[in-house]
């Protein structure tokens, strides 16, 4: 694993990158910018902590919505698999915001 320096709407990261995954992370970080950025740009959210749960909502329902399409594509996958996966990532937000509270 190695570490790669990052920039999200301006503030740098260090973040542990497993090898090979050097391409995939910088996509993700782009998202994450490209959306937290967005956000801010509008106007009405100024702290950086609602900016960056904003944009893992909007990031996580995006993701919901191609499972959906895809489980449509594809009935075999269930409908089950992308809540698993909806749900793995609202307790992931939950984690990481232990100390403002839940989500849901």
């Amino acid at each position: 694993m190695k570490q790669i320096e990052v920039t999200i709407m301006g503030q740098s990261y260090l973040l542990g990158c497993p090898d090979g995954g050097e391409t995939s992370l910088q996509a993700a970080v782009a998202s994450v910018d490209r959306e937290m950025c967005a956000i801010r740009d509008a106007g009405r959210v100024k702290a950086r902590e609602r900016i960056a749960v904003l944009a893992a909502l909007n990031l996580a329902f995006q993701l919901a919505e191609k499972g959906r399409e895809t489980t449509q594509r594809a009935p075999a996958l269930g409908g089950e698999a992308g809540e698993a996966r909806l749900a793995q990532l609202v307790q992931r937000l939950d984690e990481a915001l232990n100390d403002d509270g839940r989500l849901l």
